[in-house]
């Protein structure tokens, strides 16, 4: 990275400032500040530390949250209290995500009882407007928005922006949600903006995610709240109670270090003959895409060398580790059936392509005999993220993978009925597309 320098401040809120970069119109830096606040900025209490424990607990989200598959403004950290960013016309509307009823939530809907949970995860929008205090917008009214860009302006709904806010919302909670809930931790609500970059005119989950950002009950007990929820709740703000709030502060900041523990898994790619190599190759690939791993590969028969197999599939039953075979075989496919009936390892049969015999050979990996719970698919793909759905069940950041390549399925739909509907329209802003035929296979 060449040389940064902050240049003109861009905008001030509460908690950050925003500079310009004097070497590149494309970035920004957002510098957090020692301020606490809470009410619209009604209470506010200077609190030393604060800027450099926030900063670091948005860069270790951000980073967290791309690693899978969700994109932030974020380019890099810049020093203890800042980190460089994509330029973003930010979107004036606050999402707040809900899992558990409470706090504010429960003013304004009176006939809710606190600890009712929201399946799916509820969406709120709020439009920014200090003066209104951020009165609560209906989708509808939120779609009718008027965003300038450089570009020109446009409303939400005139393109995809709004479902993809909504879809995004839901996604980045709920795998936060699950991070969290390694730790014990239960994120009751959060909220998040976002940012539309000036250059390429991909929206960005934008701003920052810190303790401003959330509730977060450890043990799922409000009275360990290590939010700034405790802050609010101070009648007297007294030195050791601001204190106790950069301490919780610190702490969260820490639990990021490790936010998602990775426990071993593996996949065992058993192929009926090494010219199969090339296929499994897809399969092996695709599951490193989804954090799977690792994955062993072997060539085995279940005609030939019957005892050979077994014996193969028992070596790995015994350690404790979370496993899924995948059966690669072709022409009469005993390899998935037969491992199936002798393992309680999940097995799934993934048949290689063959021009001549595909449509009949496939039968001998569907029509598996009574008792086997052995599963059939067709394509790398599909048999890399079914793996990663069994393994997800027990492995937090396998989940979030899986979770972002859901994002990314919906987004890719939202985006190319744009591209249909907006085809030469003048009026609509430049939008990026990603190379759908690159990243999917089929619809």
């Amino acid at each position: 990275m060449p040389q940064i320098s902050k240049d003109e401040l861009l905008a001030e809120g509460k908690t950050k400032k925003i500079y310009s970069v004097k070497e590149n119109p494309e970035l920004v830096i957002v510098e957090s500040k020692d301020q606490l606040t809470a009410f619209g900025g009604s209470k506010s209490h200077e609190l030393t530390g604060k800027a450099i424990i926030a900063n670091k607990t948005a860069v270790r989200i951000f980073h967290f949250l791309r690693s899978v598959g969700i994109n932030s403004h974020l380019v890099e950290i810049f020093g203890d209290n800042a980190f460089l960013a994509r330029k973003c016309t930010m979107i004036p509307i606050e999402f707040v995500i809900r899992r558990i009823a409470t706090g504010s939530f429960l003013k304004r809907h009176v006939t809710i009882k606190e600890g009712h949970r929201f399946c799916p995860p509820r969406v709120e929008t709020f439009f920014k407007d200090d003066a209104q205090n951020d009165p609560e917008w209906s989708f509808e009214e939120v779609g009718q928005l008027k965003v300038k860009l450089p570009n020109g302006e446009f409303r939400l709904d005139s393109i995809s922006y709004l479902r993809q806010m909504i879809e995004g919302s839901r996604a980045i909670f709920e795998c936060l949600e699950k991070a969290w809930s390694t730790k014990n931790c239960v994120l009751v609500d959060m909220k998040i903006e976002f940012g539309i970059d000036d250059t390429t005119g991909e929206l960005l989950l934008a701003d920052v995610i810190d303790n401003d950002s959330w509730r977060l009950w450890p043990e799922g007990d409000q009275r360990l709240m290590k939010d700034k929820e405790l802050y609010r709740r101070m009648d007297v703000v007294t030195a050791d109670g601001l204190a106790t709030v950069l301490k919780n502060f610190k702490w969260v900041a820490e639990q990021l270090e490790t936010f998602v523990p990775r426990p071993i898994c593996r996949v065992i790619l058993v192929m009926g003959s090494e010219a199969d190599m090339p296929f499994c190759e897809k399969i092996r690939m695709e599951c490193m895409n989804l954090g799977v791993g690792p994955v062993h590969l072997h060539v085995a028969s279940a005609h030939k060398t019957t005892t050979a197999t077994l014996d193969l599939i028992s070596k790995y039953e015994g350690d404790g580790i979370s496993t899924v075979v995948i059966a690669v075989a072709g022409r009469s496919n005993g390899l998935g059936p037969v491992i199936s009936a002798n393992s309680c390892i999940p097995v799934m049969n993934c048949p290689p392509p063959d021009e001549q015999w595909s449509s009949s050979d496939v039968w001998s990996s569907l029509r598996v005999p009574s008792g086997l719970g052995c599963s059939t698919v067709m394509f790398p793909q599909t048999a890399a993220l079914q793996a990663a759905q069994i393994l997800g069940l027990t492995n937090a950041f396998i989940w979030c993978k899986v979770r972002g390549r859901l994002l990314q399925n919906q987004l890719l739909v939202f985006r190319s009925d744009d591209k249909i509907l907006f085809k030469g329209s003048p009026e609509i802003p430049a939008f990026p597309f990603e190379d759908a035929e690159a990243n999917q296979n089929g619809n």
